[in-house]
């Protein structure tokens, strides 16, 4: 899968070695046209980085505000970075692209007879076919007697400097094939480095010993140019971090130079070759990116402190024409609340307010009027529930019960009003027991489950 990824970086580098006719040129010019490939994204990460260095005072009030708390740090946070219109994540994410270019272009460069020429690999297939035979340019390579002095992950390279070799020989094989020159100057690109140069050369000829020095210093320089580019981003965009994050920077800042150096140790020269003009490129990049928005994110901050300071000098003007109100003893005209809480209380009272509305134009029509009912209760109050029974005693000043003698059984006995001893005794107690009586027997069996 990744093959197939890695044939295009490869191919268009054979493009450039075929336009050019020079390997470190061709790695030069690849490493200059992928920085300008991936500028716009590189642009993007640098900004972001930026912008996030421009807020780390506020982070560093934040956390010490609300250090303790972790979940209202990470919201405040957030809610700064979402009012500031940065991502935290886009200094980072942008700045991995060059590694799976990395990762191809080594793939390239270790299989340069299939990845960059586009040799079919049953060609080179050391294995029997289902023919029986091995691969066409194989079977050649064994016939002219070629044996490999690298690594086997790096024998296509040995494989297409003897092809180059002896063209002549394997032209008619296939017609992908080209010749290549893996030299840059007197650096062999194809070469791998050795890091014990200096004790187990021979320096007693310039000829052996000079293009495996200028070898053996490539690595060191990929480190150390991966090491002046970090010291630089570092002093271009200079950032106030806690404690933690400070010692983890300064560790990847040693560590990319350490493991630059390291892989450029055990692979082709092409690739620390790559590296270190890469890095170079870089550079220059990071410098001019750094200048161009240096300026940009200035004119910014101007006009937002311009727009803050307007906002703070209404606020304060509001507050002292609120202060000579209250000396005066005006009337002073409250501000909306625009607090959330008092917000959702209006709502709810405006709904309950189009609730009542509603229903008092949708409202059914009147019933039938009934004393005894309380809500979906009929018979609460009792079916001879009557709530003008004893109105009429308190209205009439001769008869203070405000029933006529007529309307009285015959053993009752009234109080004539004069006090001529002829006395009519009512017996309340026998109308009483005779109206429970009737109440009783009308009353609603339902009432008690009511």
């Amino acid at each position: 899968m990744f093959s197939s990824i890695a044939r295009p970086f490869g191919q268009f580098l054979m493009l450039i070695y075929g336009w050019v006719g020079n390997y470190g040129l061709a790695l030069i010019l690849f490493a200059f046209a992928v920085k300008v490939i991936l500028l716009p994204f590189q642009m993007k990460s640098k900004r972001g980085m930026m912008q996030q260095a421009r807020l780390q005072p506020k982070v560093a009030e934040l956390q010490k505000k609300h250090g303790a708390n972790k979940t209202k740090l990470n919201e405040e946070m957030s809610k700064m970075y979402k009012e500031e219109g940065v991502n935290p994540a886009s200094g980072c994410l942008w700045g991995l692209l060059p590694l799976p270019i990395m990762l191809a272009l080594f793939l390239a460069i270790r299989e340069p007879l299939t990845m960059m020429m586009g040799v079919a690999a049953d060609l080179l297939s050391s294995v029997p076919l289902a023919d029986g035979n091995v691969g066409a340019i194989f079977a050649k390579l064994q016939e002219l007697g070629f044996v490999s002095t690298v690594q086997p992950y790096y024998v296509q390279i040995d494989q297409a400097q003897f092809i180059s070799a002896n063209f002549s020989q394997f032209a008619n094989l296939s017609s992908a094939l080209r010749t290549m020159d893996f030299h840059f100057g007197i650096l062999n690109l194809a070469s791998q480095p050795q890091w014990n140069f200096l004790w187990t050369t021979d320096w007693s000829n310039a000829s052996i010993w000079l293009p495996g020095f200028f070898l053996f210093l490539l690595p060191l320089l990929s480190g150390g140019a991966q090491f002046v580019s970090s010291g630089i981003n570092r002093k271009m965009t200079p950032t106030t971090t806690p404690d933690d994050q400070g010692k983890m920077t300064q560790r990847m800042m040693m560590l990319m130079p350490l493991m630059s150096i390291y892989l450029a140790y055990i692979t082709p020269a092409a690739l620390g070759f790559y590296w270190t003009i890469s890095t170079v490129f870089q550079i220059a990049q990071d410098v001019w990116l750094t200048r161009r928005f240096t300026r940009k994110l200035d004119a910014q901050d101007a006009v937002n402190n311009e727009e803050r300071k307007k906002k703070e000098a209404e606020i304060e003007a509001k507050r002292i024409e609120s202060e000579r109100k209250k000396a005066e003893g005006l009337v002073v005209e409250r501000n909306p609340n625009t607090s959330k809480r008092r917000k959702q209380k209006s709502d709810k009272q405006e709904q309950l307010g189009k609730a009542a509305e509603w229903e008092k134009k949708n409202a059914l029509p009147d019933e039938k009027y009934e004393p005894s009912r309380v809500d979906n209760r009929r018979y609460a109050r009792g079916r001879a529930y009557d709530p003008d029974r004893y109105t009429g005693a308190a209205e009439s000043g001769d008869n203070a019960s405000g029933i006529e003698a007529s309307q009285l059984p015959e053993s009752t006995e009234l109080y004539d009003g004069d006090d001529d001893g002829d006395d009519y005794d009512y017996d309340y107690d026998s109308d009483y027991d005779s109206d429970s009586e009737d109440e009783d027997e009308f009353e609603d069996p339902d009432a008690d489950d009511e």
